[in-house]
């Protein structure tokens, strides 16, 4: 099935109420926002809507609240007044609840280039159990469905697929992010351009055992970094030292290496990491693929970031989820630094890169490079759903382009 879905820019939103689904799940410290990217992502579309007339309603979940009503610590009225400060606008934040009388009320007043955010969906049992009767309540807020929350398309709640079903034959669309993310992930694996490159890294194998599947005799090369290559190393017969190894995955991965060499895909693994005792940053060693009992891989070496760095910067498409190593503390930041740099590379070369959300996307956001790759994806699990070929119900119940 492909990708391809409608987008707000097909649909006439002049004097229309435009339900949206956003993803403002930012990170809040002391009532204070950290971080407004999310927020910022969704202001294309929210744009594009207030611009054609459209009256805009925006829904969206935050955090890990009960379900059982209002929690102050989990509410949206945060976000409501960082965006009014990025639209240079009023956004109207009516209520504690999302489906009360003022919330109603405050959907039915508003105007053309008006916008609402209603309170946390979260605060609703309904809202992650893919209530019907709560979806129906929302759904009469819209006389259009956007879904531009990408990060979690690959979940059932209600505001992602039956809020959608239960407006019936009224229109429903992607948003300006989602459509990017579908145009990138989706067009990554339908209509690559080879080389075609996967590079994977992070800690655990078992939370890319299905991406690893879908992609052997997709990929030409798979590079496998981070952690989660110790696992397959110890398949291999290697020491693995004090690293971090999913012991309970490597007759699996010892499958799945008989698996890719019987594939058309190469698979790239270290051949040298940077050692250490213990992860605070102290005295650093490189060794092989043997690590002493008394030490611990933290990040690819020297050796293997160049290899790594050759073959992304030859690739025509490339697919980056998942550091290299434990990027958060110099100086095991470098194997990720290196691809991350080739990414860069390739890139200016014509390469289609595209990062994957999560830890890669804030180590690439970290090291300064997110503007020199083509896309850097919103959603980590989402990202991952997508290159695995697995469902993602909120797309499925939107318009086919």
């Amino acid at each position: 099935m492909s990708s391809a879905r409608k987008t707000i820019e097909d649909v006439d939103v002049s004097d229309r109420s435009v339900l949206v689904r956003v993803d403002f799940n930012v990170p809040l410290r002391d009532g204070v926002i950290d971080d407004d990217t999310r927020i910022r992502a969704a202001l294309p579309t929210i744009r594009s809507i207030l611009d054609r007339g459209g009256r805009v309603v925006l829904m969206s979940h935050l955090g890990r609240p009960k379900g059982a009503g209002p929690e102050p610590e989990f509410s949206l009225a945060p976000v409501a007044d960082r965006l009014g400060e990025l639209l240079d606008r009023p956004v109207t934040f009516p209520s504690d609840d999302c489906l009360d009388g003022r919330a109603g009320q405050a959907v039915a007043a508003a105007q053309a280039g008006d916008v609402v955010l209603l309170e946390n969906l979260r605060f609703h049992a309904g809202e992650k159990k893919g209530d019907r009767d709560f979806a129906a309540g929302l759904a009469a807020y819209g006389d259009v469905y956007c879904n531009d929350a990408f990060g979690a398309a690959h979940r059932g709640d209600a505001s992602m697929v039956a809020v959608r079903e239960s407006m019936g034959d009224r229109p429903g669309v992607a948003g300006r992010l989602l459509e990017r993310e579908l145009r990138f992930l989706g067009g990554a694996i339908e209509d690559a351009a080879s080389p075609f490159v996967a590079v994977l890294g992070g800690a655990k194998i078992s939370d890319k055992l299905k991406t690893i599947r879908r992609l052997a005799g997709t990929v030409d090369t798979l590079i496998v970094g981070g952690a989660m290559a110790f696992t397959l190393l110890r398949a291999m017969g290697h020491a693995t030292g004090r690293s971090l190894v999913e012991e309970a995955m490597v007759e699996e991965a010892k499958t799945m290496l008989v698996d890719l060499e019987a594939s058309s895909t190469t698979l790239l693994l270290p051949v040298d990491f940077v050692c250490a005792a213990s992860t605070d940053g102290g005295e650093t060693s490189i060794h092989g693929r043997d690590i002493p009992d008394d030490l611990m891989g933290l990040d690819i070496g020297p050796e293997t970031a160049a290899g790594f760095a050759d073959a992304v910067a030859s690739a025509r498409t490339i697919v980056w989820n998942g550091p290299m190593g434990l990027f958060e503390v110099p100086p095991f930041d470098a194997g990720t630094r290196r691809v991350a740099e080739a990414m860069a590379s390739a890139t200016e070369a014509g390469a289609t890169t595209i990062v994957g959300g999560g830890d890669t996307a804030s180590a690439i956001q970290g090291l300064g490079m997110a503007d020199r790759v083509s896309h850097v994806s919103t959603g980590g699990g989402a990202s991952l759903t997508m290159l695995e070929g697995g469902p993602m119900p909120a797309l499925a119940v939107l318009d086919p382009a």
